[in-house]
């Protein structure tokens, strides 16, 4: 079978089961899926800025804070129209991300993780020192479900909005990994002077990722403040952070369906192991993950390519 028709029919078939789960699904379940697909999201972004471009940052949970107050600030506080208030929290995530990611390029390694890292924390300070206009340590509810032509964003329909962003998003860093700049991002990643030998501009290229994830994070953001119509500072912490971090490096760090795979596994893990885990979730995470990089260093992703290697029939010869 041609490789892009096979491509295109996994495409169809994977949303045609993202659909089917979202008109289906209800009550808890749905809102356990709705949760996992923008977790999952933010993963995928995660995994192309860390795995693909070697930047190791902090600060993917802040921004999807961001978009998700910014969004509901602007629409309940301000009244802006939805498309409005969605324009304007992206413009505003991009501006963030570059005021952050300008300076942050000085900085090499560890002192980047820091720099991000403080700005994470910053942002959760300011959301719970905000008073009445961030709603505090409480954060803001009591809000509608926007409408779009006509039609309520919320059960059913909520549910397949957050199933297209999770492909698109798939899609979309699934081709730039592909692309000329996935290459340059490989090489900054590999060897930032080599790369820069070969004419990548280093600089540029770490900067429009940070930028390009940052914002696709806010953008995820977006939609998680109408799954459950509340934002709450503490959502966004750091610990929520450093779990997208094992999903990424227990999937697979460099591989999208490395980066779904360990998002699903790390997310249902306390579900299903809710009474043995419980509130060590953190500790059980990290031990799962000193294991996974002894025994699987390239994770869960790669003890499936070392199987299908091994169930591949060699060639006749």
């Amino acid at each position: 079978m041609n490789a892009k028709l096979a491509a295109a029919i996994g495409w169809l078939a994977g949303a045609a089961i993202l659909a089917a789960l979202s008109l289906t699904l209800t009550g808890y379940h749905a809102d356990l899926f709705r949760k996992l697909l923008l977790t999952a999201t933010l993963a995928v972004g995660y995994n192309f800025q860390f795995g693909f471009a070697g930047q190791i940052a902090f600060s993917h949970y802040a921004f999807y804070g961001i978009g998700a107050y910014a969004i509901t600030i602007l629409s309940t506080r301000f009244g802006l129209a939805l498309p409005v208030a969605a324009l304007a929290t992206i413009g505003l995530s991009a501006l963030l991300a570059l005021m952050v990611a300008i300076p942050a390029n000085r900085l090499e390694g560890f002192y980047i993780a820091l720099a991000t890292l403080a700005f994470a924390q910053l942002f959760v300070v300011v959301m719970v020192q905000g008073g009445d206009f961030t709603g505090g340590p409480d954060g803001l509810f009591g809000f509608d479900a926007p409408t779009i032509f006509g039609a309520r964003l919320a059960g059913a329909n909520f549910m397949l909005v957050v199933s297209a962003l999770f492909l698109a998003n798939l899609a979309l860093f699934a081709a730039l990994g592909r692309s000329w700049f996935g290459r340059a991002c490989r090489a900054v990643r590999d060897d930032p002077e080599a790369a820069a030998a070969m004419g990548v501009d280093v600089a540029r290229t770490r900067i429009a990722v940070f930028t390009l994830t940052s914002s696709l994070a806010a953008v995820a953001g977006m939609a998680y403040a109408f799954a459950d119509n509340f934002v709450n500072p503490f959502v966004f912490g750091i610990d929520a952070m450093f779990v997208l971090l094992f999903m990424v490096l227990i999937g697979g760090a460099g591989r999208h369906a490395g980066a779904v795979v360990g998002c699903v596994f790390l997310f249902m893990l306390p579900e299903y192991l809710g009474d043995l885990v419980g509130r060590f979730h953190l500790l059980a995470y990290g031990i799962l993950m000193v294991v996974v990089m002894m025994f699987l260093p390239n994770g869960i992703i790669g003890l499936w390519d070392r199987l299908a290697k091994r169930l591949r029939p060699e060639p006749a010869r």
